[in-house]
C-alpha cells in the first residue's frame, strides 16, 4: 500500500463486481426484497450533476441494504426524451446543410436510433464510472418492443375506458420545436412589457370601444369584444358592431361575465385561436375562431397585409400602422406574464389545434386518496402540500407531440369512411367500413406518458411476470423534486389506474445542486459542472462522499471545490491510516480480546463505533444522507485516527496491550469500512482486500450492528473527559505559539476528591497525550484561597477551567511575555482595522444594493468571524496581564 488509489484502481473494481453477478436481483433468494427504479437519464448527452447527486444517494440507499440482507433491484433504464432527443439530431442535420423533411420520417427515425445507441451507451458508461450498482441484466429504454407493447395497452385501456379524448383545444404551442406542450413543459414568468389601448370605431362614425392589449398583433384574429353585461361604460354598444382595425371587419361587442371591468378599459379583445379564455367564451357565445399564424408563428392568409411576418415583426408594423391611423390612443409600461418553452426558451404561443387529452380527474382521485390515507408519503414531508394542491386543481394532461420521435400514437384514420380506430396493433383494415387503407396518426406520445410508466412496465407488465409479482411496488422513489408533477404524479395516477396499487410507498424528494454561490447551475450561466470532470480531478470517492454529505432534505444544497477538496482528504486519512494499521499487524489475523481487559482508550473507541453503527442506520433510515456522511467522517478523522491511532502508538511496544491494541484497530478499521462501503465504495474495497476479512467482497458483507455488551456509556463520558483536558492544554499551546516538540509542566487544581481521584488515574494517559513533562494533580495551589474552588488570583501562571479543575502552566520560560503581548496587540489592531472596512461598506446603502447578494452576505459572515476573533484575542491579552 503505497499512494492512495487512483481512477485506474477505482476501474479495476467494477467489473469485477459485475462480473460476480453481485448487482444481479434474485426473486428465488428467500432473502426480503428491496426494490428501486433509477429516474432514467435522458439519451441526450451525458450525466450532468443532477444525475450525480440523486443517483449516488440511491446508490448509497441500495448498497446499504444489500448489505443488510437484502435482495435488491435498482432497475437501470434510458428515457427517449422526445423533444430533448429530436432538437439534438435535427441540430445535426443543420450543420450538415440537411432538415429532417429531406430525409423523411423512416430515415430519421433510423437516424435517432443510430444517435441513441451512441449517447446511450456513453450515458451507460459514465454510471458505471460512477460505481452506481445497477442491475444491468435488466437494463430498459423506454422505446424497448417490451416497453412500447405497454404504453399501447395503456393507451388503448384509457380510451376504452372512455379517459382519453381528441378534440380541437387551445394547447401551449413552442413555434421552434413546432409541437404542442403541456402545461407542465411551460416555464411562466413575468416579464417588463407594454399594454397598448386600441380604439375599435363604429361603422357609422361612432367612437366606438377602447381595448387594452399586450399582444396587439393577434386582433387580426379577433372575432368580438367582449365587455361585462353590468359595466354602465360600455352598456350602449352591447349588440352593435364595431370596425377591427387594419383589416376592417365587422365583428359585434358581446357581453360576458368573465370580463375583468378592472383591466384596462373593461373592454377586452375575443382571440378565440389564440387565447383559452377568449376560446370558452366563443364556445359559450358562439362565435367563430380565426387562425392567423401557422406552426412557426408566422402570420397565414387570414392576416391580411401582414401575412408572412413573423409575429413580433408583424407586431411593430400593426403598432405602427394604428398609430397613423389614429387608433392607438396610448401605450402604457405593464408587467406581462409569458410563458417560455422549458427545452429552447422560445415564447409560447396559444394555439386551436387537435391534439388529444387524457381525462386527469378521474385519475388523480385514487392518488389523491393514497396521500391523505398515508398509503404514500413525502420525504421532506412539505412536499405533501404542494403534492395535493396540484392535483385537487389538476387539469387534463395533452399528450400528442407533433414530432417524429418517439411513441406513435396507436390510432388510425380510415381514409375511405373517416373511421377512427385506436387498437394495440395496426388493423388490417375498417372494422366500420371494411376499407383496406387505414392511415396512422403523425403525432407520438408525450415522453412522460411513458415514463409514467416506468415502475411496472420495466418489470413485464402487462405479463404477469416473476418480477413484476416479487418488485412493484418500489419500496422508494428518490428523485429531484423539479420532477414531482413531471413524472412522480403521473406514476402514481398510472401505477393505481394499471398495475393494482401504488407505485412506491415513499417519495423522496432531493433538491437541486446549487454552485458554490448557491446560483442556480446552467450551460447559459456558465457554471454548470459535468460530474465526470470532477471524478477526473478528485476521484470517484472524494465526489460521491461529497453528494451524500450535500444530501439534507429540503435544501438546495451549494457544491464548492472546498467540499471535493475536503472529502479527498478525507480518503487520504482513511489510506494512510489504513496502511499505518498494515505496518503494525505483525501477523494479527482476528481480534482477540476480553473488552473488560482493555484500557479505557480501547473500551472507548469500540464503544463510539457501537453508537456510530446506530446513528449512520438510523440516518439512512430517514434519508438524513447528510447526516450519515457526518457522523462516519467525524469518527473516522476525529475520533479514530486523531484520537485513537495517535494512542494506539503508545501500546504497541508492550507485549499484553500491543497485540489487544492492535486487535481492536483490525476490528474497528474493518468494521468502519463497512458502514463507509455504501458511500465510497472503491476505497473501501481496494483496503477491505488488504485486511484479514471473510467473504469475497466488501459489498456483500454484513453491515454491521450496534453490539450492546460493546457500548458503555461511562467509558465514554470518562474518555470524553480525557480528551477534554488534553485539549485544553493543547489549546493554551496553540494560543501562545508554544512549540509542540516542547514539553511542559502542568498543575491541575482539583479540589473535589473524585477529580483527583480520576485525573490521577489517567495522568500518564494525559501526559503522553499533551506532551507534558510534569503533571501534578493537587487540591489547591498555595496561592488560592482553600474556600475557592479555583482560585482568585494565579499570578505567573496560564490557567483553564475545565469540567470543575483549573489546569495551570508556568509561563516562565515557556515565551517571551512582552513579546507576546506586542504580537497579540498588533494582530487586535488589523482585526479592527478590517473590521471598521468592512463595516463601512456594509453601512452604506448603496454597496448593499448594487453588490451582488453574495459578496453582501460574506462580508457579514466575515465581520462575525472577525468579532469572535478579536474577542478571543482580547481574552488572550487580558489573561497575560493578569498572569504577568
Amino acid at each position: 500500500m503505497s499512494a492512495p488509489p487512483d481512477l485506474d484502481v477505482e476501474s479495476r473494481w467494477y467489473p469485477v463486481w459485475e462480473k460476480a453477478g453481485y448487482f444481479v436481483a434474485d426473486p428465488a433468494s428467500g432473502k426480503p426484497r428491496f426494490s428501486i427504479v433509477i429516474p432514467p437519464p435522458n439519451v441526450t448527452g451525458s450525466l450532468h450533476i443532477g444525475h450525480a447527486f440523486t443517483l449516488t444517494l440511491q446508490d448509497v440507499t441500495v448498497r446499504w441494504k444489500r448489505m443488510s440482507g437484502f435482495d435488491t433491484l435498482w432497475l437501470p433504464g434510458l428515457d427517449h426524451a422526445g423533444i430533448a432527443t429530436q432538437m439534438v439530431v435535427e441540430r445535426q442535420l443543420a450543420k450538415e446543410g440537411k432538415k429532417k423533411e429531406d430525409l423523411g420520417r423512416e430515415a430519421f427515425e433510423a437516424r435517432v436510433w443510430k444517435w441513441k445507441e451512441e449517447s446511450g451507451g456513453r450515458i451507460l458508461n459514465q454510471l458505471r464510472i460512477m460505481g452506481y450498482s445497477l442491475d444491468w441484466t435488466r437494463e430498459r429504454f423506454t422505446m424497448d418492443p417490451g416497453m412500447s407493447r405497454a404504453v399501447r395497452e395503456v393507451f388503448v385501456q384509457l380510451w376504452e375506458q372512455g379517459l382519453i379524448y381528441r378534440g380541437y383545444y387551445i394547447v401551449n404551442w413552442c413555434p421552434r420545436c413546432v409541437t404542442a406542450l403541456s402545461d407542465l413543459e411551460v416555464e411562466t414568468e413575468t416579464e417588463p412589457g407594454q399594454l397598448w389601448h386600441i380604439r375599435y370605431p363604429e361603422k357609422d362614425g361612432g367612437p366606438g370601444i377602447v381595448v387594452a392589449t399586450t399582444r396587439p398583433e393577434t386582433l387580426l384574429g379577433d372575432t368580438a369584444v367582449a365587455v361585462h353585461p353590468d359595466d354602465e361604460r360600455h352598456r350602449r354598444l352591447i349588440g352593435r358592431p364595431v370596425l377591427l382595425p387594419v383589416l376592417g371587419r365587422e365583428i359585434p361587442v358581446v357581453a360576458d361575465t368573465f370580463v375583468d371591468r378592472e383591466f384596462g378599459t373593461g373592454a377586452v379583445k375575443i382571440t378565440p385561436a389564440h387565447d383559452p379564455n377568449d376560446f370558452l367564451a366563443a364556445q359559450r357565445l358562439g362565435l367563430p375562431a380565426i387562425n392567423i399564424m401557422d406552426e412557426r408563428a408566422v402570420l397565414n392568409e387570414n392576416a391580411g397585409p401582414y401575412a408572412g411576418q413573423d409575429r413580433f415583426e408583424a407586431r411593430k408594423g400593426i403598432v405602427a400602422q394604428l398609430e397613423r391611423e389614429g387608433l392607438l390612443v396610448k401605450t402604457e409600461p405593464y408587467q406581462v406574464p409569458l410563458g417560455r418553452c422549458q427545452r429552447c426558451g422560445t415564447i409560447v404561443e396559444p394555439r386551436l389545434s387537435r391534439q388529444w387529452f387524457v381525462k386527469m380527474q378521474p385519475l388523480a382521485e385514487p392518488a389523491i386518496a393514497a396521500a391523505e390515507d398515508g398509503r404514500i408519503g413525502f420525504v421532506p414531508e412539505s412536499w405533501t402540500k404542494t403534492y395535493f394542491e396540484w392535483m385537487r386543481n389538476i387539469r387534463d394532461w395533452c399528450i400528442s407531440r407533433q414530432l417524429w420521435w418517439g411513441h406513435r400514437i396507436p390510432a388510425w384514420t380510415c381514409a375511405k369512411c373517416d373511421e377512427l380506430v385506436v387498437a394495440r396493433e395496426a388493423p388490417a383494415s375498417c372494422p366500420k367500413c371494411g376499407g383496406g387503407e387505414l392511415v396512422q396518426e403523425t403525432d407520438v406520445l408525450d415522453t412522460w406518458f411513458s415514463s409514467g410508466l416506468f415502475p411496472f412496465s420495466t418489470l413485464g407488465w402487462p405479463d404477469k411476470t416473476v418480477d413484476l409479482q416479487r418488485y412493484y411496488p418500489s419500496d422508494v422513489m428518490m428523485t429531484g423534486y423539479d420532477i414531482l408533477f413531471f413524472w412522480v404524479a403521473r406514476m402514481i395516477v398510472l401505477g393505481m389506474r394499471f398495475a393494482g396499487g401504488v407505485p412506491f410507498p415513499v417519495v423522496f424528494l432531493n433538491g437541486l445542486v446549487r454552485d458554490e454561490h448557491g446560483d442556480k447551475m446552467s450551460k447559459t450561466k456558465g457554471n454548470d459542472v459535468d460530474p465526470l470532470e470532477l471524478v477526473a480531478r478528485h476521484g470517484t470517492d472524494a465526489v460521491r462522499f461529497t453528494m451524500t454529505a450535500l444530501g439534507a432534505p429540503g435544501t438546495n444544497p451549494a457544491l464548492s471545490e472546498q467540499r471535493l477538496a475536503g472529502h479527498r482528504a478525507f480518503i487520504n486519512k482513511l489510506w494512510n491510516a489504513s496502511r499505518f494499521l498494515l505496518m503494525n499487524l505483525e501477523g494479527e489475523r482476528a481480534p482477540s480480546y476480553v473488552f473488560e481487559e482493555l484500557p479505557l482508550p480501547s473500551r472507548w473507541i469500540l464503544s463510539r463505533q457501537q453508537e456510530l453503527a446506530r446513528k449512520v442506520r438510523e440516518a439512512l433510515t430517514e434519508f438524513r444522507f447528510d447526516q450519515a456522511a457526518s457522523e462516519l467522517y467525524h469518527f473516522v478523522w476525529d475520533e479514530f485516527c486523531d484520537w485513537y491511532i495517535e494512542i494506539a502508538k503508545s501500546y504497541f511496544p508492550d507485549p499484553v496491550e500491543g497485540p489487544r491494541t492492535r486487535a481492536v484497530l483490525l476490528e474497528v478499521l474493518e468494521k468502519t469500512l463497512r458502514m463507509l462501503h455504501p458511500v465510497i465504495p472503491y476505497v473501501t474495497e481496494e483496503i477491505w482486500q488488504r485486511l484479514p476479512h471473510e467473504g469475497e467482497s466488501i459489498m456483500v458483507a454484513p453491515y454491521p450492528q450496534p453490539e450492546a455488551d460493546k457500548y458503555d456509556v461511562e467509558d465514554e463520558a470518562a474518555m470524553g473527559r480525557v480528551m477534554r483536558l488534553v485539549t485544553a492544554i493543547r489549546t493554551l499551546r496553540a494560543t501562545y505559539e508554544v512549540d509542540r516538540k516542547r514539553r511542559i509542566d502542568v498543575t491541575v487544581v482539583a479540589p473535589q476528591e473524585k477529580d483527583s481521584t480520576f485525573i490521577t488515574a489517567h495522568g500518564a494517559l494525559v501526559r503522553h497525550l499533551a506532551g507534558l513533562g510534569e503533571f501534578l494533580v493537587v487540591a489547591h495551589a498555595p496561592d488560592t484561597q482553600p474556600t475557592s474552588p479555583l482560585g482568585a488570583a494565579a499570578p505567573g501562571f496560564l490557567r483553564e477551567a475545565v469540567d470543575g479543575v483549573e489546569l495551570r502552566v508556568a509561563m516562565a520560560g515557556l515565551f517571551d511575555v512582552a513579546a507576546e503581548k506586542a504580537r497579540l496587540t498588533k494582530e487586535l489592531g488589523k482585526i479592527e482595522g478590517e473590521m471598521a472596512s468592512l463595516k463601512g461598506k456594509l453601512d452604506n446603502p448603496q454597496f448593499v444594493e448594487r453588490a451582488k447578494p453574495e459578496v453582501v452576505s460574506q462580508a457579514r459572515h466575515r465581520v462575525e468571524e472577525l468579532t469572535e476573533k478579536k474577542a478571543k484575542v482580547a481574552a488572550t491579552l487580558r489573561e497575560l496581564d493578569r498572569a504577568s
